[in-house]
């Protein structure tokens, strides 16, 4: 450790932590015409249609008690969560906050949806008749 300090005495602290160099002017052009090609507009676009599979999951369709049902359900809980992801991901890139606390209440939306269905099954809460305690249905 002696020997570890010794060396890291001798160094200056400027090649310890070097400072941020100044962006060349080349540099800061391709960053503002990137940042004008690309609009929030995408991520926007990709936050909707995760929103309209949420407001969707309201309305389900089908048996989701056990089996074939249940796995579809789940599955399109999965779709809800990863699709949560991906917008959360996109409008963190894109600065739009308010979209991005949406996204996140998206996956917090899905995460309760699949608990509902999971937890009873795996022992964690009270089946109840719309939440049975089996996974098939035979």
């Amino acid at each position: 450790m002696q020997k570890i300090d010794k060396q890291l005495e001798s160094v200056s602290d400027e090649a310890l932590f070097p400072t941020k160099s100044a962006a060349t002017p080349a540099a800061r052009t391709e960053a503002v015409a990137a940042q004008a090609r690309t609009s929030s507009w995408g991520a926007i676009a990709r936050l909707m249609l995760v929103v309209l599979l949420g407001i969707g999951m309201l309305f389900w369709p089908y048996g989701a008690r056990c089996g074939a049902g249940l796995a579809a359900y789940l599955g399109a809980v999965g779709v809800l969560v990863g699709g949560g992801i991906w917008s959360a991901v996109w409008t963190w890139r894109h600065r739009t906050s308010r979209a991005h606390m949406l996204s996140l209440l998206l996956i917090l939306w899905g995460i309760v949806l699949g608990s509902i269905e999971i937890l009873p099954r795996a022992g964690y809460a009270r089946p109840t008749e719309q939440h049975p305690a089996m996974w098939s249905c035979g």
